[in-house]
């Protein structure tokens, strides 16, 4: 029911953090993996890595908040592998100030980085799904797409925007036997996140307070889910945003 070998998948942002657990526990699972990212030698050391655990990789370069780039990445991907069945649309980018603060500069390139390369992403990906007769799409949200934030304005309206167009993408392809879902990250472990903590004072502390599992996450806590979305276990389950937190959004 897990099982992905002979599965193909591209994950964006793959190259540290949350997306490199996901790209591992797809590639544990039987999938082979692009591991795509703007470093391209970041993207060569974790596809290595993936390798050494006999999966079936390849490192492709991107600027995703580039509309050629992110459909010249799918293309990519399918040449050197051979078909696109997973999309994981991870990459993203934050900057943390007050709302009056930002640039209109600031504000387009987070929306172009983290919701307008989603859209991007998903149509390209679309006919190479519909050939293969169906695919899995798996979008990064965050808590932000669910509660605001006040030092992450273009952020949350970014995060928003993916959660909402995961389901719009879920509505219009599910008869093509394509699944698309969002995973709502909670506060995990990244180097973003250990930024944040210098950014927003107090922060560690009242995310413990706030997380009923009594810990911050840490990025293999999303690589199970990854599979289970990308896999014929979530066959009919499509245009969902499923929190991984810890329980935060179930604290009153």
């Amino acid at each position: 029911m897990f099982d992905l070998t002979g599965k193909v998948a591209l994950v964006t942002g793959g190259n540290s953090g949350i997306g490199e657990a996901m790209a591992r526990g797809l590639a544990t699972a039987g999938a082979a993996v692009a591991v795509a990212g703007r470093k391209q030698d970041r993207n060569t050391i974790v596809a290595e890595r993936l390798a050494a655990l006999g999966a079936r990789t390849i490192a492709v370069q991107v600027d995703v908040s580039d509309e050629a780039s992110c459909r010249a990445m799918v293309e990519e991907t399918v040449k050197g592998l051979g078909r696109l069945d997973i999309l994981v649309n991870n990459a993203g980018i934050n900057i943390r100030k007050a709302p009056e603060s930002y640039t209109l500069e600031e504000w387009h390139a987070i929306i172009q980085t983290n919701l307008t390369s989603v859209f991007v992403s998903c149509l390209a990906a679309l006919p190479h799904m519909k050939r293969a007769g169906g695919g899995k799409i798996i979008n990064i949200g965050s808590m932000l797409s669910i509660f605001g934030g006040s030092f992450a304005a273009p952020y949350a309206a970014s995060k928003g925007g993916v959660a909402q167009l995961t389901k719009s993408l879920a509505t219009s392809w599910g008869r093509d036997n394509i699944q698309v879902n969002a995973l709502l990250p909670g506060w995990i472990e990244t180097p973003l996140t250990v930024q944040a903590k210098l950014d927003v004072e107090g922060l560690h502390d009242r995310v413990l307070a706030r997380t009923p599992a009594g810990r911050w996450g840490v990025p293999d806590d999303l690589a199970g889910i990854a599979v289970f979305l990308a896999s014929s276990a979530s066959d009919f389950v499509t245009g969902a945003a499923i929190p991984v937190d810890g329980g935060y959004s179930a604290q009153g």
